[in-house]
C-alpha cells in the first residue's frame, strides 16, 4: 500500500480536526481550515528584541516586562498572540489530548521562523518539563511533543531530561512577576549534564510573563550552556 492511499484511509477513519475551530479540517488534506487561518493572531512587528512580544512603537527596543525584569535568556520568538482563539486551542491540546494540533503549529513555526531557528544553530532543543504526575495524567508533555516535531525539521536532537520539574507549582494567575519567578525557580532543577553543549533552544507552548523561560534559562546557564534561546506557540500581550 503506497503512502498516498494509506494517508487517505487514515483521513477517512480519523479525520483531522482544525486547531482553530475544532471541526474536521476543510478542505481535507490540510492542517487547518482555510477560513480559520484568518482567526489566528500571528505576532507581527514591531516586536521586543528580547522576548519577541508585540510592542506599540518601533522606537522601543524592549517591552515593559523585559525593560523591568532581568532576562537570562538571550532572545526568543513566538508564533501567535495569546488571545481567546489561541487559549482555547492550547486548552484542547493539554486537556483534551488534541496532539494533532501541534502538527500545524510546528509547521507554521517552521514556515515563519526557519531562518531565525537555523541562524541560532542550537546544539539541542530542550522542552520545558511538566511534573511527572501531570505528564502521567495527560499522557504527554505538549512542549516535548512540539520540540520533537521541530527537532526533526531542524535536524537537531531533543534532550527531554536536561531539566526536571522537581515539584508542582500553585496556580500563578494571582501572582506578580517576582512571585512567579520565585515559585518557578524552586520548581525546576538541573537534569542530565550536557558536556559540549553551548547553545540551547527552549521549547514551550505559552509565554506569558516570561517567568518559566527565565527560571529554565538560569538553570541551563548555571550548568555551563553559554546561550539560551526560546520558541513558543503563543505569547501574551504586555503593557508595551
Amino acid at each position: 500500500m503506497n503512502s498516498k492511499v494509506k494517508n487517505l484511509i487514515i483521513d477517512m477513519l480519523f479525520p483531522r480536526c482544525c486547531p482553530a475551530c475544532g471541526d474536521i479540517v476543510m478542505p481535507k488534506g490540510g492542517l487547518i481550515c482555510s477560513g480559520c487561518l484568518k482567526k489566528l493572531s500571528f505576532v507581527s512587528g514591531p516586536t521586543c528584541k528580547k522576548c519577541g512580544k508585540e510592542i506599540s512603537s518601533a522606537q522601543q527596543e524592549y517591552c515593559y516586562d523585559c525593560n523591568h525584569h532581568k532576562r537570562s535568556f538571550d532572545y526568543g520568538f513566538a508564533l501567535l498572540n495569546y488571545d481567546d482563539t489561541a487559549r482555547k486551542s492550547m486548552v484542547k491540546i493539554k486537556y483534551k489530548n488534541k496532539q494533532e494540533y501541534l502538527d500545524f503549529y510546528a509547521e507554521a513555526i517552521w514556515n515563519r521562523y526557519s531562518g531565525q531557528l537555523m541562524r541560532i544553530k542550537p546544539d539541542v532543543l530542550i522542552p520545558v518539563p511538566v511534573h511527572p504526575s501531570r505528564k502521567r495524567r495527560r499522557g504527554f508533555n505538549q512542549a516535548e511533543a512540539l520540540a520533537e516535531l521541530l527537532g526533526r525539521k531542524m535536524g537537531v536532537p531533543v534532550v527531554s531530561d536536561a531539566l526536571i520539574r522537581a515539584r508542582k507549582t500553585a496556580p500563578q494567575k494571582q501572582l506578580g512577576p517576582a512571585e512567579r519567578l520565585k515559585n518557578l525557580s524552586e520548581a525546576f532543577a538541573p537534569g542530565r549534564k550536557l558536556p559540549g553543549v553551548k547553545r540551547a533552544l527552549l521549547v514551550d507552548d505559552i509565554y506569558t510573563t516570561g517567568s518559566t523561560i527565565e527560571a529554565c534559562a538560569r538553570i541551563l546557564k548555571k550548568s555551563g550552556i553559554s546561550q539560551v534561546f526560546f520558541v513558543t506557540i503563543c505569547i501574551g500581550r504586555g503593557k508595551g
